[in-house]
């Protein structure tokens, strides 16, 4: 089985990064395919919005990061058939002060998950990867545990400003700690197709980016916002609004890539 494990990245809050690994994750554990998402995100949103609880210490990702929690003990099934989740608590924020005498701890997630779990984190077709919103300790151990990175980008003003920032990230991050690590793609969200912006931050993330943009875009979407409140991922939701009709498809875009690279490996 060819496993995947993906970044949702952009060191700016609030661009939909949370939203796009549950409702991606989602559409693609619905199409059969085994998922299992990682909230690396001190606030842990992507794990109340798959309806589980982020006050559940033993749970967390920080108790497995700290060796208190196996990490068979930490996974959750979620309320969605093949997909599966490992959550988040407020305590993740003290990692950083915490083994800041660890020269290896850039390497910490990918030493668990990938050596010392390997046979177990195997079962999944994709691991999605939320990170906080910043370039913090906690974005690097994503970084150098991904193969690949998903970048949700807003389609507003000085969203291509920040990208320049992390894509220096990213470069230095391959030189020094992670050589195979990729753009699996740019994922425009909040588009609104009555402002001007939207069309021309689209024009020029695809000039910059070229087919590393995909050609599915988000739209701003209430249902999008509404739903976390509930629970759920917006597909389980409102299966028929706009949002969730962009995600699905996303999906069978994301497919359709894994198709290609299994193909090219042949």
């Amino acid at each position: 089985m060819a496993r995947s494990v993906i970044s949702v990245i952009n060191q700016k809050g609030g661009v939909g990064k949370t939203t796009t690994v549950i409702n991606l994750a989602s559409a693609l554990a619905q199409k059969g395919k085994r998922i299992l998402v990682v909230d690396l995100d001190p606030q842990g949103n992507a794990t109340t919005g798959l309806g589980k609880s982020n006050n559940d210490e033993s749970k967390s990702i920080y108790n497995v990061l700290i060796g208190k929690t196996s990490v068979q003990n930490a996974i959750q099934e979620s309320n969605i058939k093949n997909l599966d989740l490992i959550g988040s608590n407020v305590n993740l924020s003290g990692l950083e002060v915490e083994t800041a005498n660890d020269a290896n701890r850039a390497f910490l997630l990918k030493k668990i998950l990938l050596e010392e779990n390997k046979s177990l984190i195997r079962r999944y077709e994709n691991i999605f990867i939320d990170c906080p919103p910043s370039l913090s300790l906690l974005t690097i151990m994503s970084l150098v545990l991904a193969d690949d990175l998903l970048i949700p980008l807003q389609t507003e003003f000085f969203a291509l400003e920040g990208i320049s920032q992390l894509v220096k990230t990213i470069d230095r991050i391959k030189i020094n700690l992670n050589p195979e690590l990729g753009i699996r793609g740019v994922l425009l969200t909040m588009y609104d197709k009555r402002n001007k912006l939207s069309s021309q931050v689209d024009m020029e993330a695809r000039k910059h980016f070229e087919e590393k943009v995909y050609k599915t875009v988000v739209p701003r979407n209430v249902r999008l916002s509404e739903a976390p409140s509930h629970g759920m991922p917006c597909i389980v939701y409102d299966k028929s609004c706009s949002g969730s009709k962009s995600y699905i498809k996303l999906a069978e875009e994301f497919l359709e890539q894994n198709n290609q690279k299994i193909g090219s490996a042949a």
